[in-house]
């Protein structure tokens, strides 16, 4: 019986490899006819621009469907300045921006003609997920789904590309990346790539708060363009393929190349801060209405900047900027200052108002250092307490009232 049964079964075996055999082949003009409709997707990344709003590069996800006339790009960076509530939509930090569809050549005419870099790389992805991409960004390119709220840091061009290819791949990058981190931060990156504009680079530095100096994952480096680019080049599918399949070079960069990571040394603030507050003491001594004088402009200037600070914590939703600390070295209570040095310049007692003013502004400048110290909600603002903090602890010694009867 056991040599009769053998001979059964391998030709049951063999009859049902046959006939799955047979059923490939009669399925394979169908799977390649989908393979072969299936777009290609690609991220291309433009290099940083000139312009302040192009300081921190761009990027787009390509779609190059053979169904298609040609490659069409997906932008997530367009906005209308001729809204009527454009303004104080950008104030309050509640910006609208939306997804456009266009064609890649009409999106490449721009960076061409400035002279801005822009590569591509081409991903390796399943036609499903290739063509479930395709579908979502048509979706949302529509113009009853286009708009979007932004957010400099947390929801802009960069990061929708980002949510974008995750969310067809499954999860993929946020999983490979959310673990992972370098130790930059919101702060890092944004100074970084301000500094060729020096009043971007004093704004986002000064104007942050300690929100902006968390140390990021991966996931979150990639609110930059080139940080994406960078990530992506390390994806690995589940069985080991990379994520970019190729990579390619479509316009050169002919601007300034992006600003190169850096340490930031605060031993160079720390040595003006000292030299500042010297000389304030030693016109103080020689010339009290000189540096009387010269103290108004600062105290303006300090006064200015804490509104400013105060107001984007108070009136706006641009988050990072709330809770700054630099708003007790770039005081507000400085504008009460004014009055008794403008007396001071002239001669004259500064008054009562001043005497309580002046030491409470250094004071709370030494809190400032304080809170340096503390791991809770730190801020990354050693090289402005370094310059600005001798100041007023100079001023306060070369120009508070020597006695009660200088207080009328």
């Amino acid at each position: 019986m056991p040599r009769t049964e053998a001979p059964r079964t391998s030709v049951a075996g063999a009859w049902r490899q046959a006939f799955a055999l047979l059923l490939a082949l009669l399925a394979w003009p169908a799977w390649a006819q989908v393979a072969s409709d299936a777009p290609r997707v690609g991220v291309a990344t433009m290099q940083p621009g000139e312009v302040f709003f192009e300081r921190f590069g761009h990027n787009a996800i390509v779609i190059d469907d053979p169904t298609a006339p040609g490659p069409v790009s997906y932008n997530f960076g367009f906005f209308d300045p001729s809204e009527p509530d454009f303004v104080a939509r950008f104030v309050r930090g509640d910006m609208r921006y939306q997804l456009a569809a266009l064609p890649l050549a009409d999106d490449l005419a721009y960076y061409r003609e400035v002279g801005r870099g822009v590569s591509i790389q081409w991903l390796d992805l399943d036609p499903a997920q290739a063509r479930h991409l395709a579908t979502a960004l048509a979706w949302n390119a529509r113009p009853e789904n286009a708009h979007y709220r932004y957010d400099y840091f947390t929801d802009n061009c960069s990061t929708r590309v980002r949510d974008a290819l995750d969310a067809a791949l499954g999860g993929l990058l946020h999983r490979q990346l959310q673990g992972r981190s370098r130790g930059n931060t919101f702060r890092g990156d944004a100074v970084r790539l301000a500094s060729p504009a020096l009043w971007m680079w004093l704004g986002f530095d000064i104007g942050l708060g300690p929100a902006a100096d968390r140390p990021n994952a991966l996931w979150q480096d990639m609110f930059v363009p080139m940080r994406l680019a960078e990530a992506l080049r390390g994806i690995r599918h589940a069985d080991g393929r990379p994520l970019v399949a190729e990579e390619v070079q479509v316009l050169p960069h002919r601007q300034p190349a992006e600003p190169p990571e850096r340490a930031r040394q605060w031993w160079p603030w720390l040595l003006a801060g000292l030299v500042l507050g010297a000389a304030a003491l030693a016109l103080g001594r020689r010339a009290p209405r000189a540096l009387a004088s010269a103290a108004l402009g600062f105290w303006t200037l300090c006064a200015l900047l804490g509104a400013v600070m105060l107001f984007l914590w108070l009136g706006t939703e641009h988050v990072f900027g709330w809770r700054n600390h630099n708003l007790l070295l770039f005081n507000p209570l400085c504008l009460l200052l004014l009055p008794g040095g403008w007396r001071l310049a002239r001669g004259r007692a500064p008054g009562r108002l001043f005497a309580i003013v002046l030491p409470t502004v250094a004071t709370l400048g030494i809190v400032a250092l304080f809170l340096h110290w503390l791991p809770v909600l730190p801020q990354r603002n050693a090289a402005w307490l370094s310059l600005v903090l001798p100041l007023h602890v100079a001023l306060l010694a070369a120009l508070r009232p020597k006695s009660p009867t200088a207080l009328p």
